[in-house]
């Protein structure tokens, strides 16, 4: 009998790009960079992800790459470090680029000065062609967001905000120190809806130490009264090996994998009965909104941000440690900011590491992103697509025959499809599919 524990106990990647980032490597570098932006055709639409990787304070669950300061003078100085990239990038493209998304992420791009803010998006706007309806997004904190930050952004056309609630419950929030009221939130979203930024997203974690089912429920309901156009429900990720500040998370306080499991189906259940619509592994929306209406026609992608509406085949990533995803592979900018730092002092682009791909790597991505975004996959589609048969994929043949026996999925005829109530088991499916996996020592988290 296939148990919950047995599932999921496995340590597997969050499939936002294939090959994952645990696989760049070095021999990709600022020249490789250089080559491959001047081959982008002049006519083709990019994406921009603009990294900040600043907080004022450290939440310990935090995954990402950032730091805390006490005083905005790193901060200033970093966005003339952004306009020094955006401009380096714009020099080594051909021809002046289209722009349909723009993306803050960080950190918190919400602790920008309002001048940081307005000059940033002058850069960009100089640099780049930004189409009228271009989505233009930011992650926003709602502690301390201020009206004037929130009307900077909305003047240079920010138009989406993905606020970070992660749980309501007091405790919880003491544990992993980001304590964040249900009036921060509220008012927070009051004032990006006055200045006409149209579409929310709220972001919550499940996982996290103290929470318990009764918890979890009141805090989807109380995300069920901010009316938000999509919710992202993410399991914390605890790898204090890699980020050691999660180390002040007590282990022995955090959900077994049973509960994390029962805590990932009941935020389903409750979201998609109060009439939102399950969008891959971990989002939901209104049927109105445009991600649930990219899933509808099959238009539904993945990127470094999670599900999207977003298909441009370039992602340029501006900022430290951003990653850019282009046709020929994947760049990562240094991390540090010191190593970035210098590397636009020396005029160069700031990429440490990336990855050339391969017409293996393409397809089998192209199969992991059917999977993680339909819960299906035609493998004789994909093959075909590469001038290839089924047999392409035979080194994931034996782990999808045992998947198949276990009752997780279903194989007919060439097509694996995700058996419905294990939707939650697709990372471990996508597994399959990785070429990397079995060779890497990196640590992921639980696939729950």
């Amino acid at each position: 009998m296939t148990t919950i524990s047995d599932v999921f106990s496995a340590q597997v990647p969050r499939y936002t790009s294939y090959p994952t980032a645990p696989h760049f490597s070095d021999a990709v570098g600022p020249s490789t960079y250089r080559e491959w932006l001047a081959e982008l055709p002049p006519d083709l639409p990019l994406s921009l992800y603009l990294h900040i990787p600043f907080c004022d304070t450290l939440c310990w669950f935090c995954g990402c790459h950032t730091s805390v300061v006490n005083h905005y003078a790193p901060v200033r100085d970093y966005c003339a470090l952004l306009e020094k990239e955006i401009a380096l990038v714009a020099k080594a493209l051909t021809g002046r680029h289209a722009v349909r998304h723009i993306h803050f992420g960080g950190g918190s791009p919400t602790m920008l000065d309002p001048a940081d803010i307005r000059r940033l998006g002058e850069c960009l706007h100089a640099h780049f062609d930004i189409l009228p309806d271009a989505e233009i997004a930011i992650e926003a904190d709602p502690r301390g967001l201020t009206e004037n930050v929130v009307e900077a952004f909305a003047a240079i056309g920010v138009n989406r905000a993905s606020i970070g609630v992660q749980d309501c419950n007091p405790q919880v929030q003491r544990a992993i120190n980001r304590i964040q009221s249900d009036q921060e939130t509220e008012q927070a979203i009051a004032l990006l809806r006055r200045a006409g930024v149209r579409s929310i997203n709220i972001d919550l974690l499940y996982g996290l130490p103290h929470q318990t089912l009764q918890s979890w429920k009141e805090t989807l309901d109380f995300a069920l009264t901010l009316d938000a156009d999509r919710l992202a429900v993410f399991g914390y990720a605890h790898v204090p090996s890699f980020k050691k500040h999660q180390a002040l998370i007590p282990a022995d306080k955090l959900p077994d994998i049973e509960a994390r499991f029962r805590m990932a189906e009941l935020a389903r259940e409750t979201l998609c009965a109060h009439g939102y619509m399950a969008i891959g592994l971990d989002h939901f929306a209104k049927p109105g909104d445009s991600l649930a209406q990219a899933k509808t026609q099959g238009l539904l992608c993945r990127n470094f941000q999670g599900y999207t509406t977003d298909r441009a085949e370039s992602l340029i990533g501006l900022g430290a440690s951003s990653i850019g995803s282009l046709p020929q592979g994947y760049v990562q900018n240094a991390a540090a900011v010191p190593a970035y730092r210098v590397l636009l002092a020396d005029g160069k682009l700031p990429v440490a590491r990336g990855i050339r791909l391969s017409q293996n790597d393409r397809m089998h991505r192209d199969a992991i992103q059917s999977l993680m975004c339909d819960m299906t996959v035609d493998l004789d589609a994909v093959a075909r697509s590469y001038g290839l048969d089924r047999e392409a994929f035979r080194d994931a043949f034996g782990n999808l025959e045992r998947l198949a026996r276990s009752g997780i999925i279903s194989v007919q005829n060439g097509r694996v499809a995700m058996m419905p109530e294990w939707r939650s088991a697709v990372r471990i499916v996508a597994a399959a599919f990785d070429r990397y996996l079995p060779a890497g020592k990196a640590l992921h988290s639980l696939s729950v």
